[in-house]
């Protein structure tokens, strides 16, 4: 099996990696109180001396109510969250990595039960006032990821969390300029986030967006059921700012509609024309949700597929999760061709930081 594509370096605006693998955001919330440890900086740290080209953060918080639903996510936000993640960025920094935060806001999703009770935002609840400040918080949050040193910055928008809860008609039923019958109306919140985090960051910082069809709270759910409808989604937030689509899939290898083989990613990209990310089960034989049922999962990263769409351009780089969580040197293994030593996912991963 010839790497030598997943090797080869990206360059968009001033973001230069030095190969085509990302980190793919996966919560840990192991920053006791939001506040990032140096645990926390020892875990990226590894990941970035390991070849890894871009590392995106877990999920990190904006400073609203109810942004986050377990006590110990990391904040984006107050003085001793950023300070944390001033140490995180210089320590990736200083092991020839380069990352970018994950920005976040959960919306309405069930609570850890341990978590003290605040008021949840939900789209229904929320009012005008809520909204414009929920924006600048985002925007916020970007701009400190750029003063601290940050490479990049990306917005959560998948999973059926706050944005995505904006894009999905089951759970946007507003009436007024947030809400909407169609898809592209329903993307005015994205679209004003992302407007507002461009204007705090200026144009040559890289700002990404997460997007997926599924949600947690319904794997079959569709956003986009044609390329049509995928048009009215993706154009506004190209046109607000978006650089790069990262475009999330429980399997990279499933079609995305009838009649084409490109997935998720390879549409994003031939719709807007801008660079994407795949992500999806890579290196694995199943998607997330069977593999922590099941405890463990591996196919000893047979990437042929992966490599045949990224050598065909369909996506550009591409988002490594449980793979990379389980074994940190997953990625230098590859390069050196010592798949004989890569190590199988367990479930049990998902509570450790190392």
């Amino acid at each position: 099996m010839n790497t030598e594509s997943l090797f080869r370096p990206f360059y968009y605006k001033t973001l230069q990696l030095k190969n085509r693998v990302v980190m793919a955001p996966m919560t840990r919330a192991q920053s006791p109180g939001g506040i990032p440890t140096q645990q926390v900086v020892d875990y990226y740290a590894r990941r970035a001396a390991s070849e890894v080209g871009l590392i995106l953060s877990e999920g990190t918080v904006i400073n609203r109510p109810a942004s986050k639903n377990m006590i110990d996510v990391p904040d984006f936000y107050g003085t001793e969250a950023l300070q944390g993640w001033k140490r995180v960025i210089d320590s990736v920094h200083q092991n020839d990595g380069k990352m970018g935060p994950q920005i976040w806001h959960v919306g309405d999703t069930r609570r850890d039960e341990k978590y003290p009770a605040v008021p949840m935002e939900s789209v229904s609840t929320m009012t005008l006032n809520d909204i414009e400040n929920t924006i600048q918080q985002f925007a916020a949050s970007a701009k400190a990821a750029q003063e601290l040193g940050f490479d990049c910055v990306e917005l959560h928008g998948a999973h059926g969390y706050l944005i995505d809860q904006f894009f999905w008609e089951v759970t946007n039923t507003r009436t007024d300029e947030y809400g909407g019958k169609t898809l592209k109306d329903r993307t005015k919140f994205a679209v004003d986030v992302i407007r507002a985090v461009r204007a705090a960051v200026g144009d040559e910082f890289t700002v990404i967006i997460r997007l997926s069809q599924w949600k947690q709270q319904d794997l079959a759910s569709r956003i986009a059921v044609t390329p049509a409808a995928m048009e009215d989604w993706l154009l506004p937030m190209k046109d607000a700012g978006v650089d790069i689509f990262h475009c999330s899939q429980r399997r990279f290898w499933e079609p995305e509609f009838d009649g084409s083989d490109l997935n998720f990613a390879g549409w994003a990209k031939k719709i807007t024309g801008q660079p994407t990310i795949t992500v999806g089960s890579v290196g694995l034989k199943g998607d997330v949700i069977g593999a922590l049922a099941a405890g463990e999962n591996s196919e000893k990263a047979d990437l042929t597929e992966l490599i045949r769409r990224l050598e065909r351009q369909d996506f550009d780089l591409v988002a490594v999760g449980r793979a990379l969580l389980n074994d940190y040197q997953w990625l230098k293994k590859i390069k050196e061709g010592k798949l004989g030593e890569l190590k199988d996912f367990s479930a049990s991963s998902i509570g450790t930081l190392f």
